[in-house]
């Protein structure tokens, strides 16, 4: 029977908290200090009173809302509670149609953003992995496979090549272990891992050479580890808490928010000195209380909420048809605004596959294209000439011996569309050489050449040596490693035509490119060979080699990422690279995708630590890459962004990268390689991990902002001139010469069509131009106050003064129905003016809008309907007008396009003066 693990002491009894120091102890105190055996592993009574304190190895689940929490939080905003207390007051007075349209309006609104939030909820809740994922365990001296959310402090777990960490863990004994732990550190390459104790205090986790952390994989090697922490207190665990604490305010949504508090504020004084005055002047105050309830109804864009969601709607369809999910209806508006995107080198610039895209051999220096995994790609001799692979020996005698040299297998993902490996990624490109070259499949050139013996890579030898039997009967031996280590083991190279001693100068030059390669960014593996007699290897079995080749490689850039910086930068919009790789690795990729460029700065994390705030905020105001970050130096840099008054973006798949996600002002994330964690702490998720999909929502965040500003201009100018119809009536001495019922009717009918077809404004030419204007604070600008105050006050002078003109001849309903027909007829012209701030309406085509073409034509048949049918003249207190006055309105609601026309054709003017000096 086997003994079972002692038992734990008070004194000695295990933690779960953060994995801090365990690398500095070794393996022995550890096993002491969790009280087991690593031989023998926890028993099952142990396991279960060690759960039940430390819970489940999980992580907690995202929360998710449900339907009537989105629809409820739809309404927290101060335009919505002003126009809820408007509706409410409307139809305590007993005007029931009035507060009916209102309520309906807010109950659209709502539930078109409810309709979107619930669905992007939804679809990335679809994304998350849901199989279950499993560990090998040590308990009671049996080796034994439990799910991951069943491990413990304490648990002693076996890893193999292809597995995913299940939990922190201090490893005890390794062979050969090497993993990636990119999603945690950003860095590409895998890491050895040993067993032994590292010096040091805080090391980064990268440096922790003893450690693995939940979520990252082994590559290659096996090894026995010791879980130290488990569920929220690992490394993943405690960046998710984090990411929970956070809470990040879209631009657009703290733009709406300022522009909701001044318009409450302004209409609530001007409502109450309405009230007042009239009261004081004489009026009874149940008439000047309903006026007021006017002035609110009138003041406040009932439509621009709705418009606003309808545009944000109507982005989030066209961006879904980009691959882009947006999970929140205003973050598709903000790339829009971003004055610069950090993007995260790692899955994002990068495949995060490595790739040989240089080789030496014999004297000859061959280029490869390529992108990923992909056995697809181009090879070109000396720079120039691209090859037949079959017409050229030392490129296929290259592939061949790196092939052999790996162990990685390369297969077709159908589901996915992806190529993906099984085994260590270096191994993986040598194998994807070798599809280039035009080799057979590894297991076709097994067969011919018969593995004899093998000595694999480890940190301390930094070579892989293999044995093989060639069908010409040679028995060869490949060395494949640093370049250093393997050099020092040659005597002799290879000049294509004969075998030649290797002498000090050529020892030289092969150094030199070495460094030269090393120095631009890559990782360089050396690759030898020499004949054997024996069939077996011995460690350190490598004289007498004879030089053959370098191998270059590196994380392969994806796709067009060259071509879609181009076009961000080109659109004004900064890019910066943010790794945690080496700084010559991270300038060699970021100048590659045209992100760095000569005197541009590069800072390393070492860095950020010496700064200040204040002179962080300056230092990066030249930086274009940073290199060797932790998640800690991201929201320094972020933060550093902000105090500038910058709107940054950031992009991200790991679990390093949820912090800084996060606490951006929008974050992006990777919808294939990203962690769940990323996702969920992302605002918009890039659901082909294509780079080129930002420039595609930045120009249509510009589309949207456009059209915003397009619609806020039209209903704001509503707004403004209604209120001073009103104000200037009451303070001559007039009729107010528009009813509570027709303020809803202009606001919500007229305006409501117009607004909706003018949200749906297809989108203008050269958004992603560098002049693009950054977007105001408060939404209305200087150049768009201008505009509405002169064409409020153009509908001002001619609603008033065809109100008096007809209350000089006609009753005070024929009067009033005059002064809403004429601003009426305001709306219908001016909503044409609104399609640009620039180009003059005569440029535009009306047909290029079919949707506001219907409207206006819509609009104008309601109006005459609602003139000329009893029921509706009824309902809101219309009385049928003669033609006669209809051709006074039309030519004085058109005077609002000659005031615009001047106004434009003043503005091209100043612009065309400045052009000299502006450039």
């Amino acid at each position: 029977m086997t003994a079972p693990s002692p038992a734990r002491s008070d004194n000695a009894a295990p933690t779960n908290t953060r994995a801090s120091s365990w690398y500095t102890k070794d393996a022995q105190s550890i096993l002491a200090h969790f009280t087991v055996k690593e031989e023998h592993g926890l028993d099952h009574d142990e396991v279960l009173t060690r759960r039940e304190r430390y819970g489940a190895n999980t992580l907690p689940d995202a929360a998710t809302d449900t339907l009537l929490a989105i629809f409820v939080r739809q309404f927290k905003s101060p335009l919505i509670y002003l126009l809820m207390a408007a509706a409410g007051t409307v139809l305590a007075l007993g005007e029931y149609i009035d507060g009916g349209i209102i309520v309906f309006i807010l109950l659209f609104n709502a539930i078109v953003g409810t309709i979107q939030s619930y669905k992007a909820q939804n679809t990335l809740l679809a994304l998350k992995k849901f199989a279950e994922t499993f560990a090998t365990v040590r308990r009671n001296g049996d080796d034994v496979v439990v799910k991951d959310e069943e491990l413990v402090p304490g648990d002693i777990i076996i890893l193999k090549e292809g597995e995913k960490v299940p939990a922190d863990a201090r490893i005890l004994s390794a062979h050969n272990l090497r993993a990636t732990e990119s999603a945690l550190t950003g860095e590409s390459d895998p890491i050895s891992k040993h067993s032994d104790a590292i010096e040091g205090s805080d090391l980064p986790l990268g440096d922790r050479r003893n450690m693995v952390y939940r979520g990252t994989a082994i590559v290659a090697g096996n090894a026995v580890a010791l879980v130290v922490t488990t569920g929220t207190a690992t490394e993943i665990g405690r960046i998710s808490q984090k990411v929970e604490k956070i809470d990040m305010e879209i631009p657009l949504q703290a733009n709406i928010r300022r522009l909701s508090h001044v318009i409450v504020g302004v209409v609530l004084v001007l409502a109450a000195g309405i009230v007042l005055y009239g009261t004081l002047a004489g009026h009874e105050f149940e008439f000047m209380f309903t006026l007021g309830v006017s002035v609110i109804v009138s003041a406040v864009p009932e439509g621009l909420p709705i418009v606003i969601t309808l545009v944000l709607a109507t982005g989030v369809w066209r961006m879904s048809k980009r691959n882009v999910l947006v999970k929140q209806l205003q973050a598709v508006e903000a790339l829009g605004e971003a004055d610069a995107v950090a993007v995260d080198k790692t899955g994002t610039i990068t495949k995060n596959e490595l790739l040989v895209q240089e080789v030496y051999s014999h004297g000859t220096h061959y280029t490869v294209d390529g992108f990923g995994y992909s056995p697809d790609g181009e090879i070109k001799r000396n720079g120039t000439d691209v090859i037949d692979p079959a017409d050229d020996p030392y490129i296929a005698r290259a592939g061949l011996l790196g092939v052999l040299a790996s162990s990685a297998t390369l297969a077709y993902d159908d589901e996915k569309d992806v190529w993906t490996i099984g085994g260590d990624p270096t191994e993986a490109a040598l194998t994807v050489l070798a599809h280039k070259a035009g080799l057979p499949d590894k297991k076709d050139l097994l067969r011919q050449h018969p593995l004899l013996a093998e000595l694999p890579f480890s940190s301390e030898k930094k070579y892989h040596s293999l044995l093989y039997q060639m069908d010409s009967g040679e028995k060869m031996q490949i060395v494949v490693g640093a370049p250093e280590i393997v050099l020092s083991h040659c005597t002799q190279y290879f000049d294509g035509d004969e075998i030649k001693d290797l002498t000090a100068p050529e020892r030289s030059a092969i150094l030199e490119t070495v460094s030269t390669l090393s120095g631009t960014g890559y990782r360089v593996l050396m690759f030898a060979k020499r004949s054997l007699e024996k069939e077996t290897l011995e460690d350190n079995d490598v004289n007498f080699l004879v030089y053959e080749g370098l191998y270059a490689m590196r994380d392969a850039l994806r796709e067009n990422v060259a071509a879609s910086v181009a076009t961000i930068e080109n659109a004004g919009v900064r890019m910066m690279m943010i790794t945690g790789d080496h700084k010559v690795t991270a300038q060699a990729i970021a100048e590659a995708a045209g992100i760095y460029k000569p005197g541009d700065g590069v800072m390393e994390g070492v860095e950020i630590d010496t700064l200040s705030e204040e002179a962080l905020a300056e230092r990066v105001a030249n930086v274009s890459v940073f290199a060797r970050v932790s998640p800690d130096h991201k929201l320094r840099i972020i933060a550093a962004f902000k105090s500038r008054g910058e709107t940054i973006a950031m992009t991200g798949d790991g679990v390093n990268d949820a912090l800084s996600l996060v606490s951006a002002n929008l974050g992006v994330a990777m919808g294939k390689q990203g962690t769940e964690v990323a996702k969920e702490a992302s605002d918009l998720v890039l659901m082909d991990d294509d780079i080129s999909s930002i420039a595609a929502a930045i120009e249509e965040g510009r589309a949207i902002h456009q059209n915003i500003k397009k619609v806020t201009l039209f209903l704001f100018t509503t707004s403004l001139g209604e209120i001073v119809i009103i104000l200037t009536a009451l303070l001559a001495g007039l009729p107010i010469p528009i009813t509570a019922a027709q303020v809803i009717w202009l606001n919500f009918v007229t305006d409501g069509f117009l607004d909706v077809a003018l949200a749906m404004e297809p989108k203008e030419k050269n958004l992603l131009r560098r002049s693009f204007p950054k977007p105001s604070k408060w939404i209305v600008e200087k150049f768009m106050l201008q505009r509405m105050i002169l064409k409020a006050g153009t509908m001002v002078v001619g609603s008033i003064g065809m109100f008096v003109f007809a209350l000089s001849r006609e009753t005070l309903p024929y009067a009033i129905t005059v002064a809403v027909t004429t601003m009426a007829a305001f709306q219908w012209t001016k909503i044409w003016t609104c399609r640009s701030d620039y180009d003059s309406v005569f440029r535009e085509s009306m047909a290029a809008n079919k949707y506001l073409l219907g409207a206006f034509i819509l609009v104008i048949a309601l109006h005459v309907s609602a003139l000329y049918t009893p029921f509706l003249s009824g309902l809101l207190g219309f009385v049928p007008i003669a033609p006669y006055y209809w051709l006074l309105i039309l030519p004085v609601a058109l005077s609002v396009i000659v005031v615009d026309e001047i106004w434009k054709i003043a503005r091209r003017h100043d612009d065309r003066r400045k052009a000299p000096d502006a450039s």
